[in-house]
């Protein structure tokens, strides 16, 4: 009982993280390249929106006009962060019914192992489902970064989040792969 509760922890912070990505306007942050370190403005660029940061501290946020203006990348991430979250809620719902510590399904207990090894293979599907477009990201904006063809004021670099999707995927893989291990079919 004690491991599964670590793996719903660890499965919930990554399902915390992966609402967090979703939100957040930082997958691709303006680069500082050159001798240049003066800047006027940052711009954040995220799944739902773009945002300049003056060097004021003023900061102005704009969503993105129209869904099928964007690259098909962006739409793809998209999809694939909201069908994470959705598959994650399923996969706490799962987790509360086949847990040991709860009282469902509590005199079938071969049916309450095969809802919380069902739960974990979810978790575990939406841990891949996280990981895919923060992979595919990364790896465009890397790609974009050391293009010969990209000027000095496009290029950008990893935004925060991209790293907190790759712990977000990672936790909810572990988590979810703890939680299989913890029950017998």
């Amino acid at each position: 009982m004690g491991r599964q509760v670590v793996a719903f922890i660890l499965v919930l912070i990554g399902f915390l993280g992966t609402i967090l990505i979703c939100g957040l306007p930082m997958w691709k942050v303006s680069a500082f390249i050159g001798a240049n370190i003066v800047t006027a403005q940052i711009t954040w660029e995220g799944l739902w929106m773009n945002c300049v940061v003056q060097s004021t501290g003023h900061s102005q946020c704009k969503a993105y006009d129209s869904v099928l203006a964007l690259p098909q990348e962006l739409q793809a991430a998209r999809a694939l962060v909201c069908v994470s979250i959705a598959v994650s809620v399923l996969a706490i719902g799962l987790t509360v019914v086949g847990a040991s510590c709860t009282t469902f399904l509590r005199d079938d207990w071969q049916a309450k192992s095969k809802v919380g090894m069902a739960a974990g293979v979810t978790f575990m599907v939406a841990g891949v489902a996280c990981l895919i477009p923060v992979s595919w990201s990364a790896s465009s904006i890397i790609t974009g970064f050391y293009s010969p063809v990209a000027l000095q004021g496009t290029r950008g670099e990893l935004g925060a989040s991209i790293y907190v999707g790759w712990v977000s995927g990672a936790l909810l893989l572990i988590g979810g792969s703890m939680l299989c291990s913890t029950f017998r079919c």
